[in-house]
């Protein structure tokens, strides 16, 4: 009952209700008839099962491993092949739907969530290894292929393909997101090893960024696209097809750990043994609290002190040299003699306690979220940041173990904090604050390989500067005129 209106303005105001109702009727409807248009556009294009509005299936593909909310999209399509892919988004840009491309999920930024709706390409069915060129190195997949899939299929060629984020991401996801992983210190991230890229753009037309079918090992021929569109986040275009280079498996693969009784005694070494020119294809970092995780997770019986794992590849004399240089170096620091990991399965065994850092982490207080920082250096101020990081965590009583790629300047916190505690959440976002800030006041990077995503895209304005940030927004707007590439991501979005 309209209270305190005379009886022609009461009447008046159920009339203006009566429109308003009719008025929001026809547009539920003629949004109703647009979404059952598109749906069976979608459906002509990759089939009845290509296309899935279960609530379940969408917030699936609404998360990745990162902290931020599950964003589910309004519909998930599931395309077969690149022409699939390309009819898929021509309807989108028709209608100007959002589109987030989907590989396995495993991202840490927030990639994948749909802020504003729309519709999730995810591209698990296109998982063919298509070319093999042995003698030259190289090798195309698709999207639905995963870094784990690849060295299986490569198995007997001799070759294999060595950049390893911990998660079996698939290989299109890493090249969006520039990822790297224990292996860059010796062969680089993704950036080094992609030789092309198909990808399909905002309207649907399909580009090659080297040219099609191209790969040679290097080019000065125009722009640098394939590197445009790496580490892009799908905010330009949906990576169809990638190339990537491959190496020769190493004659002979050592593994060793080396415990310090300090962090900057392992820092230090860590810095000495590259300026050493040691072509060391691993060394990765772990600090007391870290070491403790894996040893719990994994079953080790490692002393629970600042900690390096370290990997040589090459020819058995070739070895003798790398490990001899290594040893004596860690030595002068401090360092224990070296626990070796000789046999293939034991140097598994290894590593995989040093990829399941993430799931150790989280074990040591259950129930409770993970964020992983991914800050990066330049290797002379590597020992001062870890310090400073590490005395800022105790500071503040915050759990956060810290692993890291340190022979690329690359170190992860993995702060494990309680969902449900407000101030404790505060507590960890000023901290990965202070890191990021503390890494670009040292000339470094608020990403090493994780990507902006959602949680970053002040930090790289401060990083990049406005002008270079600017460039980025006329990248986007012309390559993306209506805003539809994985909207929300990287780049701030703009005031209306």
């Amino acid at each position: 009952m309209l209270l305190g209106l005379t009886p022609s303005r009461r009447l008046l105001s159920h009339r203006h209700c009566l429109l308003q109702c009719r008025s929001i009727k026809s547009e539920n409807t003629a949004r109703s008839a647009a979404l059952d248009s598109v749906l069976s556009a979608f459906r002509s294009i990759c089939g009845e099962d290509g296309v899935s509005l279960g609530e379940a299936v969408r917030q699936q593909h609404g998360k990745d491993e990162s902290v931020h909310r599950c964003c589910p999209p309004d519909v998930v399509v599931f395309p077969r092949c690149v022409e699939e892919v390309s009819a898929l988004a021509k309807v989108c840009n028709n209608h100007r739907l959002p589109i987030i491309p989907f590989g396995t999920g495993t991202g840490l930024e927030g990639g994948v969530s749909a802020v504003t709706g729309g519709v999730c390409f995810s591209l698990r069915n296109m998982d063919q290894v298509l070319d093999i060129h042995q003698e030259d190195f190289d090798v195309t997949v698709e999207p639905g292929v995963t870094r784990k899939a690849l060295n299986a299929y490569l198995r007997d060629t001799g070759l294999w393909f060595p950049v390893d984020p911990g998660a079996d991401a698939s290989l299109c996801g890493m090249a969006a997101t520039s990822a790297s992983g224990t292996n860059a210190v010796r062969y680089g991230t993704m950036r080094e090893n992609v030789l092309n890229l198909e990808v399909v753009l905002a309207d649907g037309n399909i580009i090659h960024t080297a040219g099609k079918g191209r790969r040679p090992r290097k080019t000065s021929a125009g722009y640098n696209l394939t590197n445009l569109f790496v580490g892009s986040e799908g905010t330009l275009g949906i990576i169809t097809k990638t190339t990537l280079r491959l190496y020769g498996i190493p004659e002979a693969m050592v593994s060793a750990v080396c415990s310090f009784p300090s962090v900057q005694a392992a820092v230090d070494s860590t810095v000495q043994i590259l300026q050493a020119g040691v072509p060391i294809a691993r060394i990765e970092f772990l600090d007391d609290v870290m070491i403790d995780a894996c040893n719990r997770f994994s079953s080790l019986s490692y002393p629970v002190t600042p900690t390096l794992f370290l990997e040589f590849h090459g020819s058995e004399r070739s070895l003798e040299e790398q490990v001899h240089t290594a040893e004596d170096i860690t030595q002068s620091n401090g360092g224990s003699d070296f626990q070796w990991a000789r046999d293939a399965e034991t140097r598994n065994r290894l590593w995989k306690a040093r990829h399941d850092a993430w799931y150790a982490a989280l074990a040591l207080r259950p129930g409770c979220k993970a964020y992983s920082t991914d800050v990066c250096v330049p290797l002379s101020r590597l020992p001062q940041i870890i310090v400073e990081t590490k005395e800022d965590l105790i500071e503040n009583r915050l759990t956060g173990p810290i692993a890291g790629h340190v022979g690329d300047g690359n170190f992860h916190c993995l702060m494990v904090v309680d969902p449900n505690d407000p101030e404790e959440q505060r507590g960890v976002h000023l901290f990965t604050e202070r890191l990021a800030r503390r890494a670009l006041a040292m000339d470094g990077t608020c990403t090493g390989e994780h990507g902006v995503g959602l949680g970053k895209r002040a930090l790289l304005c401060e990083e990049m500067g406005p002008m270079a940030v600017q460039v980025m927004q006329r990248l986007k707007d012309t390559l993306d005129p209506k805003n539809l590439m994985n909207p929300g991501k990287v780049l701030q979005p703009r005031e209306l």
